[in-house]
């Protein structure tokens, strides 16, 4: 469970961000927040069984990194100043499709799920089966971010969108407002506090639950590219895209 110490560990990492301060500190972060969050991750793993057996990961891939990647980042801070972890679909471990998402920052923490940044490939495929020629998924897709279940604890992904419609669709598509974005979801911001509070695994799981309808079907034209083996159902050892497109960074 994480601790006020966690958070405040956080805040002073935002203000000595460098590896000094951090190699001086590293039992802390190993002690304050590594070790909650992978035992975190297992929680929800538990959880993930009864509704999304597929996104089930095991806990050292699906915390991200702290370590930033700087090489080609003006920002040249080496590490983050937050704890995250992704939960793929199985076989999409290494893509962009839809997931599960959680973060603890010094501020707040970020429920999040959905399709975040997908890859060309796969935006295309996202929005070839919204469009109205593919039928009515469009439909669904409008009906999920409209229900009050769903938008009462999280809220739909604003982001950037295209002008006109993208390249390869009718600005007339039935669905062309949908086709206009990049990435599709949902997500919640709460005060950092709240990971401090015993409530917080129930936090998490009640809004990951109440949209897996929706990441359900924002995988659904993606998992035609993945191996037999990936599309059945699994709990533990993930298996392989058939093309890796994108990747997440997980712990080490």
């Amino acid at each position: 469970m994480f601790r006020s110490e966690s958070i405040k560990f956080l805040r002073s990492l935002k203000r000595n961000n460098d590896r000094v301060w951090f190699d001086a500190r590293k039992p802390i972060y190993e002690r304050e927040l590594k070790a909650p969050m992978l035992a975190l991750i297992e929680a929800i793993n538990h959880a993930f069984e009864g509704f999304a057996p597929h996104h089930v990961r095991p806990p050292q891939k699906a915390m991200m990194r702290i370590y930033r990647d700087i090489r080609f980042s003006a920002n040249k801070m080496p590490y983050k100043t937050n704890v995250a972890a992704w939960w793929a679909r199985a076989g999409l471990e290494k893509t962009s499709g839809g997931g599960y998402y959680f973060e603890l920052n010094p501020t707040s923490i970020t429920i999040a799920a959905g399709v975040y940044m997908p890859e060309r490939e796969q935006l295309f495929a996202i929005r070839q089966y919204l469009s109205a020629e593919g039928g009515n998924h469009h439909a669904k897709l409008r009906a999920m971010l409209a229900d009050k279940k769903l938008t009462s604890v999280l809220t739909p992904f604003d982001g950037l969108k295209l002008t006109r419609a993208p390249k390869g669709f009718s600005p007339d598509d039935a669905a062309v407002d949908l086709l206009l974005h990049r990435q599709w979801g949902v997500s919640a911001t709460l005060p950092a506090e709240e990971a401090l509070k015993p409530t917080l695994l129930k936090q998490i799981v009640s809004r990951f639950e109440r949209a897996t309808p929706l990441v359900e079907l924002l995988n659904a034209p993606l998992v035609g590219t993945l191996s037999d083996s990936a599309k059945g159902p699994q709990t533990g050892s993930q298996s392989s895209v058939n093309k890796a497109l994108f990747g997440l960074p997980s712990v080490r």
